[in-house]
Order: structure tokens, then sequence, then C-alpha cells
């Protein structure tokens, strides 16, 4: 396993080891002391699965008072996933960082707590998985505009091929969660 990027901080894409052969892959998802090992000390609470269909956009989500680290990955298809950094005192504050994640690629990103997450189905169905280190907290959840001019995300699809939800497309301006 190895890190391949370390785009802006905390923030980690990762290449776990992958041994193929014949009859297919096998490939280790989770080892606690080898992630530690990497910078990702924060204790695992909750996974969570969900399946979309091509040109669904998730996000940017985040949570105030009890953020949520990240561990994400496919199992199945393509995407254009997206972390923004909304840390105030980070000297990255509102960059943000967008990577492909596939089944072919099997690379996993770290988002740590302090960043809002999305992603954007690029295959005609998408299996995304993520561990998170806090509980969801429906009451807590926001969500950062997909389409923030300040933050300014070259997503790869046009609008009118994206399928958005109502609570996702009336997301927040990046000015607004940043005060």
């Amino acid at each position: 396993m190895e890190i391949i990027e370390e785009p802006l901080p905390g923030l980690l894409v990762i290449q776990p080891d992958v041994y193929k052969d014949e009859r297919g892959f096998f490939m280790e998802t989770w080892q606690q002391k080898r992630y530690n090992n990497i910078g990702i000390e924060e204790e695992f609470v909750q996974d969570n699965w969900s399946r979309s269909t091509k040109g669904v956009l998730r996000g940017l989500h985040f949570q105030k008072e009890n953020p949520q680290g990240k561990l994400v990955s496919i199992r199945q298809g393509k995407v254009f996933d997206v972390a923004v950094d909304i840390r105030p005192e980070s000297d990255t504050f509102g960059e943000w960082y967008a990577h492909e994640l596939s089944e072919e690629n099997h690379l996993q990103i770290y988002v740590p707590p302090g960043f809002a997450h999305g992603f954007c189905v690029l295959s005609e169905l998408a299996d995304f998985n993520y561990k998170c280190t806090e509980y969801y907290c429906p009451e807590d959840e926001y969500c950062l505009k997909w389409n923030d001019e300040y933050v300014d995300i070259n997503w790869p699809l046009k609008s009118k091929e994206l399928v958005i939800s109502e609570k996702d497309i009336n997301g927040q301006s990046f000015q607004s969660i940043s005060k």
C-alpha cells in the first residue's frame, strides 16, 4: 500500500496492494495498523454504500459539529470524486481536489474531517463505499452548492447531464459557510 498523492493537507490518495491472477484479485480495503502508519489515526464507526446511475451528482456534503472523516472507494463503476477544504484555519481553505476512482484503479481517498465531499458518476452504474469517523447525524448535515462560483469545480459532465437532489441543488454558497 502506498500514498500516491497528498494534494491538500490531510487528504490522501491511496493505492492499496492488489494481488491479481487468473482467478481475479484480492485486496485489503482496511487494516488499522497499516492505515495508522500512513497517518489515518481516527477510529471508523460507520460504513456506507451507495449505488447511483450515470450523471448522479451527490454532494458536496459536510458536518459542522461532528465532522466526518471518510475513506472512500468504488466497488463498481467510475466516479469523479471531489473534496473541498472548508477548514477556516487551513492554508488551503476553499481549495478543491478531484480524482477519478474506479473499479479498475482500486484507489482510495481519505477525506479528513473539515472537508466538504461529493462525487459525480461517470459510468452507467457506480457502487460507492465510504468508512466514516463519526456517526451520521441528520441535524448536522450541510451542503456546499455543487456549482459554487468561488470554489469553481470543473465537473466532467455538463449541468444538463447531471441528476441532482433538491437538497444538493439548494446547497449553501461558499461565502455563507465561510463566515
